[in-house]
């Protein structure tokens, strides 16, 4: 049996079970889906959001790219937030990041990793030459690359109230609070490390006045 077969064998099982459970399951979330939260995270797959978080299908809408990126070219990530904040109008996005992650790893490296993974690490670089001072002066290893996980995680909600999408949504409904978090892949805790309420002002020169 090849790898991928295995993986639907267990998605019928799991399907049966469910029903087994609940008959009416699928029925109901074919039906509507009405989620309070979009979360933004890493593709790393040791960090699933539904089950770090004990959310059900249909309680939490997600977009993962490498290292939980907010970039204001991204047109998948900004179509996910247009839609979840627009349409779904979720109460909460979360930015969450983990400890170890690979990809700001590599961005704190010199190394060649050829256009495309260059030109995506590049913004985490960017967040690195920002809070130079601090991570210079903390001891390489683990712990510098870890406060630059919390520090990425902080830009990349930064980032998410420099867009219109969320100026807007401010303006009209007060609504989604911003946060930032990050995941521990030795203790499965989530740490909470950032935060911005609805309306939060930032640098004016970010700021729409036309909304």
């Amino acid at each position: 049996m090849h790898s991928y077969e295995k993986l639907l064998l267990e998605n019928k099982a799991w399907a049966a079970e469910k029903v087994t459970e609940d008959p009416d399951y699928f029925n109901r979330l074919a039906e509507i889906q009405t989620p309070e939260f979009l979360w933004i995270g890493c593709s790393d797959s040791r960090v699933p959001a539904n089950e770090i978080t004990g959310t059900k299908p249909g309680e939490i809408f997600v977009h993962r790219n490498i290292a939980n990126m907010v970039v204001n070219t991204d047109t998948n990530l900004l179509s996910v937030l247009d839609y979840a904040v627009m349409h779904l109008k979720v109460k909460h996005v979360i930015v969450c990041g983990h400890y170890g992650c690979g990809g700001v790893k590599a961005a704190t490296t010199n190394t060649d990793l050829k256009l495309v993974l260059n030109m995506w690490l590049r913004n985490i670089k960017d967040v690195y030459r920002i809070h130079r001072d601090e991570l210079d002066a903390l001891p390489e290893g683990d712990t510098r690359t870890n406060r630059l996980v919390e520090l990425n995680v902080q830009e990349q909600v930064m980032n998410l109230a420099k867009t219109s999408i969320i100026q807007r949504a401010w303006k009209e409904r007060q609504a989604p609070a911003l946060h930032g978090w990050v995941y521990g892949l030795k203790d499965g805790i989530i740490n909470p490390v950032f935060e911005m309420k609805a309306g939060t002002h930032i640098d004016p020169l970010y700021e729409f006045s036309n909304l």
